[in-house]
Parts: C-alpha cells; structure tokens; sequence
C-alpha cells in the first residue's frame, strides 16, 4: 500500500522590504535635511525602526543638524577603516544616524567605485529598518541621481518661492525621463498659510501635465503629503541644533511633519 508523498513545506513568510524614500530637493536652503532629521523623529514616534543616511557626500550638514560629533562616517567605511556597525550611531528623536564627512572632495562626483560602496551599504543596513531616508544633495547632480535611484520612492521638498518651484519642476522632470519614476511625493516647506502647499502642487502638476507627461506612456503624479508653516521655531531650533520635535512638538511645523509621517505609514 502506497503512501501519500509529504505535503510540501509552506515557503517562509517573506521579510517586508524596508521603506528606502530619497529625500532630495532642486535647490539648496529649502529645509530637506531639516525635514530628513524630523520626518525621522516622527516616524520613530510611531513605532518605526529608522535610519537616516546622509547621502550629501560632499557636504555633508546633518550632524550639524543634530548636534553630534561623529568619530566614524561614511568615509572611513568606503576607506575600510571601520565597520558599518560602527558608522551607525544613535540620534535624538529615537532613530539612527549614517553621517557623511562634509568636504570630501572626492565624493563630489559619482566614481564607479563610490558607486558601488554606496550601493553596498544600502543594501546591507537596509533591512534592518523599516525606513531608511536618504538625504541627498540639491539638484540634479550624478551623485544626486544615482543616490535618488537606490530609493523605492522619492520625497521632494520645495517652498513657495518661484526659484524652488522652478528647480523642483527640473528636478521632477529628470526623475521621469531618466529614472521612470511616475509617481513623486512633495512636501512643501515654509508655506505661509494654509492651503498653499495644495496650490504650489496643483502648480507644479499643471507644468508637469504640459510639457512631461505628453511624452511619456504613463503620466507622472504629484502626491502631495503635506504642507509645513514656517514658523520662527524651525530657525530656532535649528540654531539651537536641536530637533523640532523634541524642542517644540507642540508647534504647528511639527506637528504637521507628525501628519506626514501617519501619511507615510498608513497603507
């Protein structure tokens, strides 16, 4: 009497993959690593794992930003000086830190070799968190670019301004048209009351709608995940190098990067 072959074994429940955003922006001085320090604090507060890589090689600022004085950066990893485990250090507001050293010349352009430690390190530290937030450099640089293409999604921080809004708009395009990307979140900073950041969106995807999508087959859109006030708090607790959220959490700027995180997290 034959006997029934063993049921198969259930395949191991994949690993969720970790949440990469590139956070990145057209021009300099519009707050993204101000966003990137925050956004992270905020995430943190809903139970999320969260690293923040700054990703500005050259000109690294987020230390400053958070008021620590790193030992290791991200060029004694790519130099084999130490190791990654001891790159990664604690931040406030409950997440981890990557820093780069600021004024590195050699990391002003994309090398090959940059490339690939780059590419290395993502993919190492990244599953151990739920979301990893790479600060970029502004503009569309190489670095910028290949930086931005190791995220899954992409974060734009523009204000009001017409020079954010132009170089936003360039920023958007480039995306598209050399990276597919068809689907970008905006968060607009320093808006100066409510509502606007809906309108510099609706601004934004009308330009997009007229002279990026007719090219392409799929439409790119706009998602706008909030909108942040600017509020003498952000400039002092940015002087104070401290974050916002600790600072100041009940002012209206963090609480609405609180807002973007929900937004973030909710499926």
């Amino acid at each position: 009497m034959s006997t029934a072959p063993p049921a198969p074994a259930s395949p191991p429940t994949p690993k969720p993959k970790p949440h990469i955003m590139a956070v990145t922006s057209g021009k300099g001085g519009v707050g993204k690593t101000f966003v990137s320090a925050n956004l992270a604090a905020a995430l943190a507060r809903n139970g999320r794992k969260v690293l923040v890589l700054d990703a500005d090689l050259g000109l690294a600022n987020l230390d400053v930003v958070l008021n620590l004085f790193p030992k290791i950066t991200l060029h004694d990893v790519f130099t084999g000086k130490a190791t990654l485990a001891e790159a990664v250090l604690p931040a406030p507001g409950g997440f981890h830190v990557l820093l780069a050293g600021s004024g590195m010349v050699e990391y002003s352009r994309m090398t090959p070799e940059v490339r690939d430690k780059l590419q290395q390190v993502i993919d190492e530290v990244a599953p151990r968190y739920d979301h990893v937030l790479l600060d970029t450099g502004a503009g569309i640089s190489d670095v910028v670019l290949y930086t931005v293409s190791l995220a899954g999604e992409v974060l734009v921080v523009a204000t009001p301004e017409p020079t954010s809004l132009t170089d936003a708009y360039a920023t958007i395009k480039v995306l598209a048209t050399t990276q597919g990307r068809r689907r970008i979140r905006l968060l607009v900073n320093q808006v100066r009351k409510a509502g606007e950041g809906r309108v510099v969106r609706q601004q934004l995807q009308q330009v997009v709608d007229r002279y990026v999508n007719p090219g392409l087959e799929a439409p790119v859109r706009l998602d706008l995940v909030g909108e942040v006030p600017s509020d003498p708090a952000v400039r002092e607790a940015v002087l104070r190098r401290q974050l916002l959220l600790e600072m100041l959490p009940g002012t209206p700027p963090a609480i609405a990067l609180l807002g973007v995180a929900q937004k973030l997290v909710t499926p």
